[in-house]
């Protein structure tokens, strides 16, 4: 079985960001290092599971890792024509 191509970027939680109502999930504001400027930011649930399988929530200040995988039919060797 081959491994996905993939890169880690290294990024921050910025910002934690409460439901508008109980009933909306908790978000975080992460900021993507290497990323540009205007892009650098992505929001997601504030849900994570840990190696027990328990639900966890990151906090403001955590570094985090961002995974980007694809499967091999979805890349091409660098410098070759897409």
């Amino acid at each position: 079985m081959s491994e996905k191509p993939s890169t880690m970027l290294p990024a921050t939680v910025e910002k934690i960001i409460k439901p508008p109502t109980p009933d909306d999930p908790e978000k975080v504001q992460i900021a993507v290092e290497g990323a540009d400027h205007l892009y650098r930011e992505i929001r997601i649930e504030n849900t994570l599971t840990d190696e027990h399988g328990d639900t966890v929530r990151l906090k403001k200040g955590a570094e985090v890792d961002i995974i980007i995988e694809a499967p091999p039919e979805a890349t091409t060797p660098k410098g070759a024509e897409a």
